[in-house]
């Protein structure tokens, strides 16, 4: 089965996977340049429960969020890559300033955010908590992230050219 999912189509599989006693995870972001603090937070939010369902933020939402020139992969890289992380099981494209209608459609047991949030600051913790859910951080203290890895490069890159 495709790991890569319409909400639509996925609604029902979790539907499935929750008559099963599965216990579902969701987590979100844009991930645009995977990195091993993505899979730490992955991986630590996968150890929680049964199912992981990643909503990935679409390009369109990715540039509204972190200006242009961003996304660096377009959203079908993005999830590719993520889909191929043994610890995903599912992945769906959203195109919504924020994830609630996503949580709102699964209601997964636990919503997992990265270690840059707590429980009570985790912007969607109203939702997760009117159905029953709870809030998770996962990933240890951030130690790498994309904004940081772009800083790297570009900084290389003008040094090995001589540029200043």
């Amino acid at each position: 089965m495709n790991k890569i999912q319409p909400l639509d189509r996925l609604s029902l599989i979790i539907g499935n996977h929750k008559k099963e006693g599965k216990r579902i995870i969701l987590t979100n972001g844009c991930f645009d340049l995977l990195h091993i603090g993505h899979v730490r937070y992955l991986q630590e939010a996968r150890a929680l429960g049964d199912i992981l369902v990643v909503a990935l933020n679409g390009d369109k939402s990715v540039r509204s969020l972190k200006g242009r020139g961003r996304p660096f992969l377009r959203e079908e890289e993005r999830a590719l890559l993520l889909s191929a992380l043994t610890c995903v099981d599912y992945v769906t494209l959203f195109t919504d300033s924020t994830v609630e209608r996503i949580l709102l459609a699964l209601k997964p047991h636990i919503h997992a955010k990265g270690s840059d949030y707590t429980e009570k600051s985790v912007p969607e913790r109203d939702i997760v908590l009117s159905y029953g859910g709870q809030i998770a951080i996962t990933g240890g203290p951030k130690i790498r992230s994309t904004s940081d890895i772009i800083e790297a490069i570009v900084s290389r890159h003008h040094s090995k050219n001589g540029d200043q």
